[in-house]
């Protein structure tokens, strides 16, 4: 396997990786925000956003990584002959 094949398939599994991390931050938000009891107001459903950015936010960065991993890979080795 050529380097950059092998740079391509890590950055996908690096991208499924971080896409896997960030359901743990998603689903604590979601939880918290459905059980939340309705006389304490808004403030257990505010949390929610936070669980969703960072959760949300490696998310798009590992769906990044999967789409576009040859992209990073020519990027990370441009200067290098096959």
């Amino acid at each position: 396997m050529k380097p950059k094949q092998l740079a391509n398939v890590l950055i996908k599994i690096l991208g499924l990786s971080m896409c896997a991390h960030s359901i743990v931050p998603i689903l604590n938000g979601l939880v918290n925000a459905l059980s939340a009891p309705p006389n304490y107001g808004s403030n257990y459903r505010s949390g929610f956003w936070f669980y969703l950015l960072t959760g949300g936010i490696p998310a798009v960065i590992g769906l990044f990584l999967i789409v576009r991993s040859w992209f990073v890979t020519e990027k990370l080795f441009k200067n290098e002959a096959e």
